[in-house]
């Protein structure tokens, strides 16, 4: 999503006609998930994905006649079924809804375009919500526009007061991490509703081996390394290419003074006991969304005492992910790496950890669907 905005900003700002076409919602299988932007430029060019196949470029010709003949936001839903499957493969069998917008002048978007962009560097963290649907009689109209600024603060209106208050409160709620929500009202009116902030970032503490496998991991799922240690040749940018700042410094004063939001992660991963207990406290009492403790259970166990004794609730403790990872029986550096980033992203994205394996009931039907053929045979 940031590099389809930042490209808005960019043709917007040299007076070119942009369509931004956006997944705001799905059901079952599909390809893409909410948030995903196309943005068709004047020229035919695109930036995005909105999942690839027949959908995409249906997406991307109804882009082309909206900045060629005009017209207004569309709405459309494609279902992937057996006829879209035969055309490109797309079998994934669920249904996606798309908003495809038309901003024909640098004044309908720029601001906002500009506003996330500003958020993605460092800025104050925005939501964006989107009319989708107006109840009969409204008068409301679709694509309508609200951008809400972390301080309750707008610009745009969806059309109606109680909508655009509906949409301030829901999104002091995603803001922190940058989610979406679609939203029905009992009225009947509908709106899709982005929130956008600075990218995760992941604070490692100690640079020993299990840090070392997280960060070129971590980094290729978006995230935004910074190192500590206090050990000079464990906190060496050449040991952690990927990192965008390695500090030298002892872990609670770096931790204290480093900029952490709800969009922070961090990992105590120190080279001892006595390290990880007063990391561990100056990261419980940070704003960080995602606080880990790389160990075991009784280590666990005695460092949260511990933390209880000076005074850390046994609400923020409770929201620490301790011994860190999912369960896969990790065993190498490289393997709890994975089990870490994997826990990361869960609480991230949503989502339980479980096993996207197909269930039993599917295979019965499967078997179910087969055996007229498999009996003629």
């Amino acid at each position: 999503m940031e590099e389809v905005f930042r490209d808005a900003v960019d043709q917007l700002r040299g007076d070119h006609k942009v369509v931004m076409a956006t997944v705001v919602r799905t059901s079952g299988s599909t390809p893409q998930k909410p948030g995903a932007k196309l943005l068709v430029r004047e020229d035919g060019s695109a930036v995005g994905t909105l999942g690839g196949g027949c959908v995409e470029g249906d997406i991307w010709f109804a882009a082309r006649m909206l900045l060629k003949e005009g017209g207004p936001a569309q709405v459309r839903d494609y279902e992937l079924n057996e006829d879209l499957a035969a055309v490109d493969g797309l079998i994934c069998g669920g249904t996606m809804y798309f908003l495809i917008d038309p901003i024909r002048e640098s004044g309908d978007l720029l601001p906002f375009a500009e506003e996330v962009v500003a958020a993605y560097d460092g800025g104050v963290p925005v939501a964006v919500a989107s009319l989708m649907a107006a109840a009969p009689g409204s008068g409301l109209t679709v694509g309508a526009k609200i951008l809400i600024r972390e301080n309750g603060t707008t610009e745009g209106s969806l059309g109606s007061g109680d909508l655009d208050e509906d949409a301030v409160k829901r999104a002091s709620q995603l803001m922190a991490l940058g989610k979406q929500e679609y939203v029905k009202t009992d009225a009947g009116n509908e709106y899709f509703l982005e929130a956008y902030t600075t990218p995760p970032r992941l604070i490692l503490a100690g640079g020993g081996h299990v840090s070392k496998a997280i960060a070129p991991i971590a980094a290729s799922v978006g995230f935004n390394i910074t190192v500590i240690d206090d050990r000079p040749e464990f906190s060496d940018a050449e040991r952690f290419p990927e990192a965008d700042q390695v500090y030298t410094e002892e872990f609670v004063s770096a931790l204290e003074r480093l900029p952490i939001n709800a969009n922070t992660f961090i990992v105590i991963a120190t080279r001892g006991h006595r390290h990880d207990d007063v990391a561990l406290e100056a990261a419980a009492k940070s704003k960080a969304g995602y606080v880990a403790l790389l160990g075991s259970r009784r280590k666990t166990i005695l460092i949260y005492e511990a933390l209880l004794e000076r005074g850390v609730s046994i609400e923020r403790i409770s929201e620490i992910n301790s011994p860190t990872g999912l369960n896969i029986h990790a065993r190498t550096p490289e393997e709890i790496a994975v089990s870490i980033v994997a826990e990361m992203l869960m609480f991230r994205l949503g989502g339980d950890g479980t096993p996207m394996k197909l269930e039993e009931r599917y295979l019965e039907r499967i078997q179910a669907k087969a055996a007229p053929t498999t009996a003629a045979d």
